[in-house]
């Protein structure tokens, strides 16, 4: 019963935004000056003012107009992309009806909103164009290289559709960026026979904030063939760390003191078993 509720309250809130992005779309074509479908003229019709949209183009967190509108999947509430990013850095919960959008990773939840983008920039004059004004002068002071625009295929909607259904079977889930964790596995030693261990080849791992010090102790048995007997311990700073441990908490609680470049460093070393 509670199911159902919920896609009928979804279901309600997809319908009030598809009929506010049909009246956007009157607003537009009257805007662009074009005749409606019975032919009279459009200077004979009541323009609309840009206020009565408000509540469709702009974002409630920064109260601008939409700039990389992305909309939450669950509850269809649209924001501005860094806007919702940093809310969903201490929130888990829609700003707006406070919907629960993903019990540990939001950002899985929101997708980019391009028609809305487009129906923004179209609206708001000059908008755009100073939205890109401000991203060349954000790299330019930084001395970045400016990101290339993504290019628009050209190719038929079927072609592109065999594509992506061709694609599938090798498509691989990728962890956002921003719940990413960077580290640096550095190896101490083992007591009773350090000699016969080395370094890892590769000590630098990228890993979801969410993992633990379980999945890490995990991960170095297997990369170097230690046996279920031998003791693993892991160390961060001078605080020797729990298996339950996630390593965003880890980051946050050690502070600066556990980051090298960026990197959070953690040394671990072996207690192999007695042979007696």
């Amino acid at each position: 019963m509670t199911l159902r509720l919920r896609q009928n309250r979804k279901y309600k809130r997809r319908s009030q935004r598809c009929s506010a992005v049909r009246r956007m779309s009157v607003a537009l074509r009257r805007h662009d000056g074009k005749t409606n479908v019975s032919g009279s003229d459009t200077d004979d019709e009541s323009k609309l003012p840009l206020t009565q949209f408000y509540p469709y183009i702009r974002c409630a967190l920064c109260c601008g107009f939409f700039i990389d509108a992305t909309t939450i999947t669950e509850c269809l509430h649209t924001f501005c992309k860094s806007c919702i990013v940093k809310h969903f850095f201490y929130s888990n919960r829609c700003p707006t009806c406070s919907i629960v959008v993903h019990e540990t990773q939001p950002l899985y939840n929101i997708r980019p909103d391009r028609q809305l983008q487009d129906i923004v920039y179209k609206m708001v004059p000059f908008l755009e164009e100073l939205e890109r004004e401000q991203i060349c002068k954000f790299y330019k002071e930084r001395r970045l290289p400016l990101p290339k625009p993504v290019p628009v295929s050209l190719q038929s909607p079927v072609v592109l559709k065999r594509q992506r259904k061709d694609n599938f079977p090798r498509a691989v889930f990728t962890i956002p960026p921003e719940l990413n964790i960077y580290l640096l596995l550095e190896f101490v030693g083992a007591e009773n026979g350090i000699s016969d261990f080395k370094p890892l080849e590769r000590p630098y791992v990228c890993v979801s904030g969410d993992a633990t010090i379980r999945h890490v102790e995990l991960f170095i048995r297997r990369k170097m063939g230690l046996s279920p007997l031998c003791q693993v311990d892991l160390v961060c700073g001078d605080h020797l760390l729990d298996h339950h441990q996630s390593l965003k908490d880890i980051k946050t609680f050690v502070g600066k003191e556990a980051l090298q470049d960026g990197l959070l460093v953690l040394h671990f070393g072996f207690v192999l078993p007695s042979q007696s």
